[in-house]
């Protein structure tokens, strides 16, 4: 045994089966790192770093959770109006201004904080910038606009005969010789709750709760809590009624689409696996059939079910329950060709049917299972349902689309992108509870 060991044929062998492995884990690490190399490359990352637009990000994220105010003024009127993101859902009514804006008569003084202050009076506008001067405007009799500032003007002036644009990182300033406007740039959503021509718009926590338990009501034929509910849900900037009826329609997008495959495709399944369906050429034509439906992407058959039945929620759901039909037809056959067959067959001795023993000695034992895949798969398409209803116009993932269209509503997309977030969160926890009620009995 002791010369077998140290044979000169058997100790090269076991170092040359050494040196290959060592080989073997140096390989492989060098060859993803080199494929990644090589994806880097055909993908261009260097030229994509070098092409991507960093301020446009930070606009873009900083959007996400602040808004901007609209003062304006129309010189030719003198009207002033302030307005939360410039729409006249959030339209200050007259005699109400923020905080940081004093009128008096003509002059209109707005304070963007850090000794940035800027004036509106009738003989035009002056933005007072610290560490920089005075920018003042004036129109003059030949329609145009005179400037003076500080020279020679920074890149942050963009001035002409007819606009004047200054912008800074406390605001931006438009001055036309139609209107003069400023921004003022804050965090949080803006009047998320009630919109101006709600009238808890500009009440307290504290008074809003007074109101609801005991202040005299708002409307005689309402209480105020009734109120409250229809102007939160009835809100013109946040839509918060419809996003709730979408988050419903991409949710029941879901519910139609997972559970209405897992109806068709557990019959089917019993015509695909070995153990129920004695006849080849039948089970190879459903595992077909299975594999066609899966292989094909769900957005694919998004697309051509809206070209057949026109875009919809029903549409999606449909979408969904065809491709989810293939992948439970799979998973379903192959569950029960691993089930114990010694149940069936103490079913059979007792002389029960066909339908009696997939009822009483199969089903049993697969159910389990089955619900596992289907409360997954639930909780996947609630996440998929967002997407396939963008495309058939349907759900919140319309609402969200609609949103990344207009390139100013950021902070609605952070609003749906929250919500969607939290459905699947609440779906995650909907579905483990399920399981353990429905599975382990817990």
């Amino acid at each position: 045994m002791t010369i077998a060991l140290t044979s000169p044929t058997l100790k090269d062998d076991v170092l040359a089966g050494f040196d290959r492995r060592k080989l073997l884990s140096f390989a492989v690490p060098l060859a993803i790192l080199g494929y990644l190399v090589y994806a880097a490359i055909s993908f261009d990352l260097a030229g994509l770093a070098q092409r991507a637009r960093w301020d446009n990000a930070k606009i873009l994220l900083a959007d996400f959770v602040s808004h901007k105010t609209h003062v304006t003024r129309d010189n030719r009127s003198g009207r002033l109006t302030v307005a939360v993101e410039g729409e006249g859902k959030g339209t200050y009514p007259e005699g109400i201004l923020p905080d940081w804006v004093t009128a008096r008569g003509e002059t209109t003084v707005i304070d963007l904080g850090r000794g940035h202050v800027v004036t509106y009076d009738a003989q035009g506008a002056r933005y007072d910038v610290p560490g920089y001067g005075v920018i003042d405007i004036r129109p003059t009799e030949e329609n145009t606009l005179a400037l003076t500032a500080p020279q020679p003007l920074p890149d942050w002036i963009n001035a002409s005969d007819n606009r004047v644009s200054v912008t800074t990182q406390a605001g931006r300033f438009n001055y036309t010789r139609s209107k003069v406007e400023t921004f003022y740039y804050e965090p949080g959503w803006p009047l998320f709750f009630f919109t101006p021509d709600s009238a808890f718009a500009f009440m307290s926590w504290g008074e809003i709760l007074a109101s609801f338990l005991w202040e005299e009501r708002i409307e005689p034929d309402r209480s105020n809590l009734s109120a409250m509910t229809r102007d939160f849900l009835t809100n013109g900037m946040w839509r918060h009624g419809d996003v709730f009826w979408a988050m419903f329609e991409t949710i029941l997008m879901a519910f139609i689409g997972t559970f209405g495959a897992a109806m068709v495709a557990l019959p089917l399944s019993f015509l695909a696996a070995k153990n129920m369906m004695p006849f080849a050429g039948i089970r190879f034509a459903f595992r077909r059939v299975f594999d066609f439906i899966r292989g094909v992407d769900g957005l694919i058959w998004t697309i051509v079910l809206a070209r057949a039945f026109g875009p919809g929620p029903m549409t999606g759901a449909l979408a969904m329950l065809l491709t989810d039909t293939g992948s439970f037809g799979k998973t379903f056959s192959e569950a029960l060709e691993n089930i114990d067959e010694k149940q069936v067959e103490g079913i059979r001795s007792t002389g029960a049917n066909p339908v009696q023993r997939a009822r009483f000695g199969v089903m049993p034992q697969v159910m389990p299972i089955l619900l596992s895949q289907v409360l997954y798969f639930f909780e996947s398409n609630t996440r998929s349902a967002t997407v396939i209803g963008a495309i058939v116009g349907g759900g919140i993932g319309l609402l969200l689309t609609q949103a990344i269209q207009t390139q100013k509503d950021w902070e609605d997309v952070a609003y749906y992108m929250v919500l969607i977030v939290l459905m699947v969160m609440a779906m995650d926890s909907l579905s483990s509870w399920l399981r353990r009620k429905l599975i382990k009995g817990e």
